[in-house]
This record gives structure tokens, C-alpha cells and sequence, in this order.
């Protein structure tokens, strides 16, 4: 062990992103100020990560109630639509829905309950218990889950959703009935044309809706997948991985953001001599234990990232070593064969005792994570993260 600091992470400030910027030069400009004013040197396997959304903004990946609702017009007609299984979020969905609800005319909203695919609370999951009631197999009207749970608000946000989501659809001329189900099949009882706006799950639910009778089924990543009348757009996840922008739009997840994490690579490459990966990045993926939110609403982590990056740790447990193989050691000895068990150890350990406890995550889903508790979600003003020493071990 030759060196006290490991892994560092650092958040480098930027300037304002707009339409047009050159994101590529401005990156690697900064990378080189932040190296040269803080004095790290620039090294082969550190990381540099960007926010997704400074790429969406240079893009200008933007769409607006009305580009979403020419969309979803165009799909469904005169139907009476179901739009099914939204999260509950001001950011992510309030927007969208209004957009849907503007080019129909009627919905039928159904809530996943006791909470969305992220993790926000319709109602806590004892007062289903304590009223008898299954989310698996109990469908419930706006009024009967009135009658049960009453008037709740969001713990963070303060916010009655059922309410919320209802006025928006209303708002924009369109009728509007209220259901709660977790089963997707529940929503052709009503209507054969549903809108399904699960993320992770999407692809599941279309399948079943699809065995199970449904005449049109559409997801969000169908949604703006295509430019409408001049908008932004995203061909892979349409409107996965929007967040509000303003009262009347969004920004989309940024559209094919590859070609630029592989130019940043060749620029610092070019002006350093050292290979470093790049990565975009969006929501971390963890939990919030308080609040129940899980916090990756974006479609993946990473939707672009350099080849080095791909995979998933090969990592051994210190301490199991400590414990176990290595327990009649100490000190020095003890450090010597850690470090030569490590720079020995097999280049797959999947099932091996000795990395029993590491985190079985992929890499871009790891390094986006710390990524984002890094940079935040508000004024930090550092959308790019340097990162030194990730795949270092305790023998370099």
C-alpha cells in the first residue's frame, strides 16, 4: 500500500448550457483548467461524467404540450384512452399528462397503489392491512379509495396527486375517471387503447396488454420518438426520461449522446496521451429509506458511455480475507497477503466466497450514481464529475 487516498471524486463547475454549445470543447477545456488549478494530474481509466441534462440542453431537446399532444392524437383518435401506471412527480409527469390529456377526449387514469414504480405513497401499505385490502387483486374506484384513505398528501411534496392529476386532464377539456389497480388487464375493462406510462416495467405491461385483448397499446417511449412539427425528440425512449422546463414544456433525455462521450475521449486522449472514460449520466440508482423513493425515474442510468466502462466490478472482500484466509496474520504480513491474493485473484469471481458482499451493480450504474449524489439535483452548478482512482485496489 503505497498511497493513503483512494478513490476521489471531484464536482467541476460549469458555465450555463444553451442551444448550440459546443459541450465537447467546453468539457474538455474545463477538465484541463480543473487538472492544472487544483493540481491532479490527468490518468489513464479516470473518469469524467456529464449530467444529461446540459447534453439535452445543448441539443435543445425540447418539446412542448402541444408537440405531445399532436403525438398522442394522432395514435389514439376519439378514443377513450387509458393512461395507466403513471409516477407521481411535478418534475417528471405534469407536463406529460397535460400534453396526453390535451389531444384526448376522455381518460381513464389508473394509479398503481399503495405507491407508483418509484417508490411514491398513495397511502402507507399498513392502512391497506389494517382495511383489508389486497393491491394485488382489489380494484378500487376514486370513491371507494376516498372512503377508505381519505384526503393524503405527498410526504415531501406536500401534494394531493389523485386530485392533482385529475384537475390537469380536466383542465385541458378532457373527461376524466380515477381508478386504482396494480394489474394491468384491469384497465381493458374499460378501454381496448391504453397508454402505458410504467418505466422499467414498461415492456412487460405491453405484453400483457397485448395477450389480453388491447387494440392499441402505446408507451411513453413511443410518445415523441419521432420529431413533431420541428420538436425535439428521442428515438429510443421518447418521452422516457423527461423533466419539466417550463409551464407549457419539457426536456427530453438526451437524443444519441454517444458521439459525443466517445469525442471527449479522443480530445483528452489527443491533448494528454491518457485514455479516460466518459459517460452521461442521469439518475442514480438507490433508495431513499425515509421518503420510500427509489430514484431512478430516467429509462437507465447512462444512455452513453465509453467502452471501458461497460461490465461490472471483479472486486474480493478485505475484510473477508481478514477474517478468513488470512485470519493468523497481522500487520505487515497480513498486508502482504491481501495485496498478493489481489493482484492474483481470478478475472471472474461470480460465485466465489472471497467476493461475497461486493456490489453486484454494473459499473455505469454505480459510477452514475455517485455521479449524481455528487453534482445534486439543484444549485451545486457542477454538471461534469472527475473522477481518480475507481479502479484502483488496495494494492496500487
Amino acid at each position: 500500500m503505497e498511497r493513503i487516498v483512494g478513490t476521489t471524486v471531484r464536482g467541476l463547475r460549469g458555465p450555463i448550457i444553451n442551444q448550440g454549445d459546443d459541450l465537447e470543447t467546453l468539457i474538455v477545456d474545463t477538465v484541463l483548467a480543473a487538472s492544472k488549478m487544483e493540481k491532479f494530474e490527468i490518468e489513464d481509466r479516470d473518469i469524467v461524467t456529464i449530467t444529461e441534462s446540459i447534453v439535452a440542453r445543448a441539443q435543445g431537446n425540447y418539446a412542448t404540450v402541444d408537440h405531445i399532444a399532436t403525438d398522442v392524437a394522432a395514435k389514439f383518435g376519439d378514443d377513450t384512452v387509458g393512461i395507466i401506471f403513471p409516477i407521481l412527480s411535478r418534475n417528471r409527469f405534469s407536463i406529460v399528462l397535460r400534453g396526453m390529456a390535451r389531444g384526448l377526449k376522455k381518460v381513464v387514469l389508473m394509479l398503481s397503489y399503495p405507491s407508483d414504480e418509484v417508490g411514491n405513497h398513495l397511502v402507507d401499505l399498513e392502512d391497506l392491512d389494517k382495511k383489508g385490502i389486497n393491491p394485488w387483486t382489489d380494484v378500487l374506484t376514486e370513491a371507494e379509495f376516498r372512503q377508505h384513505f381519505g384526503y393524503q398528501k405527498h410526504t415531501f411534496t406536500g401534494v394531493d396527486y389523485i386530485d392533482y392529476y385529475k384537475s390537469l386532464i380536466e383542465a385541458e377539456g378532457a373527461e376524466c375517471e380515477v381508478i386504482f389497480s396494480n394489474n394491468a388487464k384491469t384497465i381493458l375493462d374499460y378501454t381496448k387503447s391504453v397508454l402505458t406510462c410504467d418505466i422499467h416495467s414498461r415492456f412487460r405491461t405491453k405484453r400483457i396488454l397485448n395477450e389480453n385483448g388491447a387494440e392499441k397499446v402505446f408507451a411513453m417511449d413511443d410518445i415523441l420518438a419521432a420529431p413533431i412539427d420541428g420538436s425535439g425528440y428521442n428515438e429510443q425512449y421518447g418521452l422516457l426520461g423527461s423533466n419539466k422546463s417550463t409551464e407549457d414544456s419539457v426536456k427530453l433525455f438526451p437524443n444519441n449522446p454517444q458521439p459525443l462521450v466517445d469525442g471527449i475521449q479522443a480530445k483528452l486522449a489527443e491533448l494528454t496521451g491518457k485514455n479516460v472514460e466518459v459517460m452521461v449520466y442521469g439518475d442514480g440508482a438507490f433508495k431513499d429509506p425515509v421518503g420510500k423513493i427509489w430514484e431512478l425515474a430516467d429509462p437507465v442510468v447512462s444512455p452513453a458511455y465509453t467502452a471501458g466502462l461497460e461490465g461490472t466490478p471483479n472486486e474480493v472482500k478485505l475484510k473477508y480475507l481478514a477474517d478468513n484466509n488470512f485470519a493468523d496474520l497481522r500487520g505487515e504480513a497480513l498486508q502482504e497477503a491481501i495485496s498478493e491474493y489481489i493482484q492474483n485473484k481470478d478475472e471472474d469471481l461470480v460465485g466465489a466466497m472471497e467476493a461475497q458482499g461486493t456490489t453486484p451493480r454494473r459499473l455505469t450504474d454505480l459510477i452514475g450514481s455517485l455521479s449524481d449524489l455528487t453534482s445534486g439535483s439543484g444549485d451545486k452548478g457542477t454538471p461534469f464529475i472527475y473522477i481518480k482512482g475507481y479502479f484502483d485496489n488496495y494494492t496500487n
